[in-house]
């Protein structure tokens, strides 16, 4: 029997065998960076504890900001919004695509099927309902938006993502639940068709974008814990995204 009263549930993990716990979600907060370059959330104090006796914040949020979920409907007419998302999904094997050597190298870089047949080579079959992550070193960036974005003179951005090809592949030969970037979006920067978001979401699959904490779990192994608001109708939302390990 589980005992959880004085210890956190990284010792409990650690007690059953698990390494612990990895957080995988960037803070919200007006300064984290944004694809359309304003703040993605806005706080208005209702009641304060001085005069009140309680504190109380009412939020104005852009669901796609920070560490967040793109349900199926924000690229499609009648996919399933978030709240729509089975909780089966949620929690799911992770497997982490290492392309953060390259994009040093280049920021428009892509997870290419070369990237994922040298993952299986490596790792094995892609496991049912996993969530495919590229990790390319990105959220190390998020403290500047100018690098993060990557916007050049032409207002074009510059960061890497997923190649359709890649997407096609997960699409055709695994049962994969998500894909996950460390970047603002799914598709790399300089996309002007997000052919990718458009394969993707529309097949009642999710994503995830921000995500943070990549540096810190293994290529394999782990299962991820994606907490997906609950808000009706909702194209996607910031979510609270953990690794046990």
């Amino acid at each position: 029997r589980w005992n959880c009263s004085s210890r956190g549930l990284g010792d409990v993990y650690k007690r059953q065998g698990h390494g612990g716990i990895v957080d995988m979600t960037h803070k919200l907060s007006p300064e984290f960076p944004t694809f359309f370059g304003v703040p993605g959330i806005s706080t208005e104090q209702v009641f304060n504890f001085a005069d009140n006796g309680f504190n109380l914040l009412n939020l104005t949020i852009n669901e796609h900001t920070a560490t967040h979920i793109d349900a199926p409907l924000h690229f499609s007419a009648d996919g399933l919004s978030v709240d729509e998302i089975p909780v089966s999904d949620l929690v799911v094997p992770l497997c982490k695509i290492d392309i953060a050597a390259r994009a040093a190298e280049d920021a428009d870089t892509q997870v290419t099927p070369d990237d994922l047949k040298a993952w299986i080579a490596a790792n094995g079959d892609i496991p049912d309902k996993a969530c495919i992550a590229m990790y390319s070193g990105w959220a190390e960036k998020s403290g500047s938006a100018a690098d993060y974005v990557g916007n050049d003179a032409d207002n074009v951005k510059h960061f890497p993502g997923f190649h359709p090809e890649a997407t096609a592949m997960l699409l055709e030969e695994t049962t994969a639940a998500a894909m996950a970037v460390d970047t603002l979006s799914l598709d790399h920067g300089p996309s002007a068709d997000f052919a990718t978001h458009y394969a993707w979401l529309p097949a009642n699959r999710y994503g995830i974008e921000n995500l943070a904490g990549l540096a810190d779990v293994p290529a394999a192994g782990a299962t991820l814990v994606v907490g997906a608001p609950n808000h009706a109708g909702g194209t996607g939302g910031p979510a609270r995204i953990f690794a046990m390990i």
